[in-house]
């Protein structure tokens, strides 16, 4: 694999889906990102590197090949590296976080202020630059208030929103700027949630990670699970047997369902139409019930293990899962008709909330969410792995970008994922369901790319040699909600006050899942 007009070799990685890995100098960093933004290509993740190796900074790039994985290494003391943002606006976010994390900062970027150190360590702490066993040091110190943009003029006001919200919504605080009810401008404060995930991987064996990624965002467990998964079954080399990998594709649609019905439900209730969230979740409670009986777990947590999969399916049990796809199927595209033809709940979704083509490529809005707004990008699609090459899997897209296109593509991927659970339960393979994963004796990295149900998710890990019980050195989860958080700040601008609840469930995004 090469990155288009630059002449980096890249190294393949033993993955079902294709990755590979180069190291880079300072000037190859800068010429790749610009040569993937020329050619389509998009900025997927960035993270610190393994300190055990010195200092490095990591980006993962999508080319049409596949997943570029560059480092930079930072010789010595430096601590600077060439800034991506003016390349891919989306990387802001992420280099402020590796500044928390790393210490690593990016040579020029206007935006230094803190994101995921809300005071809980001092500044000049760094912990992911400290040994696995590291305790920040307690400081007492005063709380320093977050300098928020203002917006200035005539009939300006602000209105905060959080951090703290009503029911079991997840911290986030949202400054409004507004004039009378229509949002000129719309700020962000996260990292509330944040739970110190990538300091306690290097805590844990290998063959136990799995287990907390799949609860970095218990919504995505199932494909934080694979991806940590097929991460750790790359670095050792291992083959999963396709009854696995088609048990694991069954999961992964499961959960896909079952996040989309419970949104539809929630949107149709942010529109004041209550009949909607009834009807849904009605759907989506027999769905999670069915789940919990056949796989122990509403939620299928820890049902992915490293090597394969946890339980078995048989006859009887798959004989239900596919009556259940049979009943669910004709109710959806009922209430499909029902929300189509509302019109007041179509005068609140039609142009609502309106993200263009033209923006989410410049600001790298990916999922379903960029699926919406033109951004055909679908990793079950585009690199499909076992079982998805088999499954021709139709990719969900739209081009008016709103809530009514949001909506659209949550339908469609129901009916398709329907169609690819019938498809995986008509042909399962026979065979064990877990191999032995036979851990290297040298160090080794890996990495899973999957498409969970509100975008693709990116697991990198790199392992300790057997001397060192193969100790996870470096492990980073990547949520699509990073991409998408500063892009829901556009969509809410000339908005009113009251559409931004019905906006925000649109993209329904992860607090968790980004706030590692």
């Amino acid at each position: 694999m090469k990155i288009p007009a630059v002449n980096i070799d890249l190294q393949w990685l033993p993955a079902p889906v294709p990755i590979a890995r180069a190291r880079v100098t300072a000037q190859e960093w800068l010429a790749a990102a610009g040569a993937v933004r020329d050619a389509g290509g998009r900025l997927l993740a960035l993270w610190g590197g393994a300190p055990a190796e010195g200092r490095a900074v990591c980006a993962a790039y999508v080319i049409a090949d596949g997943l570029a994985w560059l480092e930079l290494s930072l010789p010595g003391q430096q601590t600077r590296y060439p800034d991506l943002v003016p390349v891919f606006p989306c990387a802001a976010r992420m280099q402020r976080a590796l500044a928390d994390l790393s210490g690593l900062q990016a040579q020029g970027c206007q935006d230094q202020r803190p994101w995921l150190n809300h005071g809980a360590w001092p500044l000049e702490h760094f912990p992911l630059q400290q040994g696995a066993d590291a305790v920040p040091p307690f400081t007492d110190s005063a709380l320093v208030d977050y300098p928020f943009v203002r917006v200035e003029g005539d009939g300006v006001h602000e209105i905060a929103v959080g951090p703290v919200h009503a029911g079991v919504i997840e911290p986030g605080h949202f400054r409004f700027s507004v004039v009378g009810e229509k949002v000129l401008r719309l700020e962000q404060r996260l990292g509330y949630t944040h739970k110190g995930i990538e300091q306690r991987m290097t805590q844990m064996p290998a063959l136990q990670g799995h287990r907390l990624a799949g609860r970095v965002s218990g919504d995505s467990t199932v494909a934080y699970a694979w991806a940590y998964c097929m991460a750790l079954e790359s670095a050792a080399g291992c083959e999963i047997t396709p009854r696995a990998a088609s048990v694991r594709a069954l999961l992964l649609e499961r959960e896909r369902i079952a996040n989309h019905l419970g949104d539809l439900g929630a949107l149709g209730n942010d529109a004041a139409f209550a009949f909607g969230l009834a009807q849904f979740s009605r759907l989506r409670e027999d769905w999670l019930r069915l789940s919990k009986e056949a796989f122990g777990h509403r939620l299928m947590m820890d049902c992915i293990v490293p090597g394969g999969v946890a339980g078995d399916l048989d006859q009887a049990l798959i004989d239900r899962l596919r009556r259940q796809c049979d009943a669910i199927e004709p109710e959806v595209q009922n209430l499909r008709a029902v929300y189509e033809e509302h019109a007041g709940l179509q005068d609140r979704f039609m142009t609502t909330g309106r993200v263009t083509p033209a923006l989410a490529a410049q600001l790298g809005l990916t999922g379903l969410a960029g699926r919406a707004s033109g951004q055909a990008w679908d990793l079950r699609s585009d690199h499909p792995w076992a079982p998805y090459e088999q499954l021709q899997v139709r990719m969900a897209t739209h081009r008016n970008g709103d809530v009514a296109a949001r909506v659209l593509v949550r339908f469609d991927e129901v009916f398709e994922s329907l169609r690819l659970i019938r498809a995986i339960l008509a042909d399962l393979p026979a065979g064990p369901l877990r191999q032995e994963v036979a851990m290297p004796a040298a160090a080794s990295r890996g990495a899973g790319w999957v498409e969970g149900w509100r975008g693709e998710l990116l697991v990198v890990l790199e392992l300790d040699s057997a001397a060192r019980q193969h100790r996870i050195v470096r492990c980073h989860c990547h949520d699509p909600s990073w991409q998408n958080w500063p892009v829901l700040e556009h969509a809410v601008i000339g908005n009113i006050v009251p559409d931004f609840p019905l906006i925000n469930k649109s993209f329904n995004l992860s607090y968790s899942g980004q706030d590692l």
